[in-house]
């Protein structure tokens, strides 16, 4: 598999001719904005205007993963609430088109910090602005009611955690090419320990700094990449956050080195924005901070799997499966210190 752009420059995935012949709109030109980790992202533009289009990753999909109605139909029930997202146009589930089901939303114009360097860049009192907006945004989801939007049934809330526990194993199992030491443990022990699970929310599933675009005046203009939300246990989103942050400034294998003197805000500028807003409260948080590391140890595994296969579309994938083992670890020494 190649990453190199068709003779008519349509990207790994997208024909630019398919698409535009559905989309009505013509001549189209695309570059893909994010591919492999996750669903694939173009950003794709005509006279008509910029928008973005979202499908699944080539080659190995996990079973569940990679549901565009379910993407679709989150942004449709959000666009009008308080939780900033981009606007959906189109959805397509006939795979005849570009092989997929896909989805056309908006183009939203601001920036994404999808690195340690690209974040340190910004300074500690912006950061702090931009960790705070991350904990209101996020409770603002939380505390909107699911009925409310028509989401009552986008997901199952009784045994949440339970459930959540046999899909990553599921995953982990479909992903094995190799010796994992410590994984299997580490599910067990968070499935002896399961805590009760507070009130029912919406779940974005993988939330955190490169997974929103901030505006100008550094509030978030979009939250995107909903392709793991659900109806579940709130903080599951709160031990993610946790966990992608503690990456982004350690940079340990996913963002990237962190610059010499950087200084970032602590987790407190995360959760007590989070907290006034109305969030959930964090009683059993060294649970859902060791489940973020298995849950997020499975992914990479995924990731590598597709990796090792030649089936990833972008560059940065040949250090996720480093990756795995060190969540592996982070997470039992969460459980055993309690944080």
């Amino acid at each position: 598999m190649t990453d190199e752009p068709a003779a008519d420059g349509s990207p790994p995935g997208l024909d630019l001719r398919a698409l535009s012949a559905h989309l009505g709109h013509g001549p189209l030109t695309a570059e893909l904005i994010a591919g492999g980790r996750s669903n694939l992202t173009y950003l794709v533009r005509g006279q008509g205007g910029s928008w973005i289009v979202r499908r699944p990753p080539l080659g190995h999909v996990l079973a569940t993963a990679h549901d565009m109605a379910r993407e679709y139909r989150v942004l449709s029930a959000l666009a009008d609430t308080s939780v900033p997202v981009p606007r959906p146009d189109l959805l397509c589930q006939d795979p005849s088109v570009l092989g997929a089901p896909f989805y056309v939303m908006r183009y939203v114009e601001g920036e994404v910090y999808r690195s340690a360097a690209s974040a340190a860049a910004l300074g500690l009192d912006r950061l702090t602005t931009l960790a705070g907006e991350l904990g209101r945004v996020l409770a603002r989801l939380h505390t909107t009611d699911p009925a409310q939007v028509g989401l009552a049934d986008f997901g199952h809330p009784e045994g949440y955690l339970e459930r959540q526990l046999r899909r990553w194993s599921k995953q982990l199992d479909a992903s094995r090419s190799r010796e994992l030491p410590g994984i299997d443990e580490l599910r067990d022990r968070l499935a002896a320990a399961l805590p009760p699970t507070p009130r029912a929310a919406i779940v974005h599933g993988d939330y955190r700094l490169d997974n929103v675009i901030f505006g100008p005046d550094d509030r978030i203009a979009a939250v995107v990449d909903w392709e793991m939300a659900t109806l579940g246990d709130p903080l599951t989103d709160i031990g993610a956050l946790l966990l992608y942050w503690e990456l982004l400034v350690t940079g340990q294998g996913l963002f990237g080195k962190v610059p010499p003197g950087a200084e970032f805000p602590a987790t407190s500028a995360l959760l007590e924005p989070y907290l006034a807003e109305g969030g959930a409260g964090l009683e059993h948080l060294p649970w859902y901070l060791a489940f973020a590391t298995f849950k997020l140890a499975v992914i990479a595994e995924g990731i590598h799997y597709r990796f090792q296969a030649g089936q990833t579309v972008g560059a940065g994938f040949e250090r996720l499966g480093a990756a795995v083992p060190v969540l592996v670890a982070r997470g039992h020494a969460i459980l055993t210190e309690g944080h």
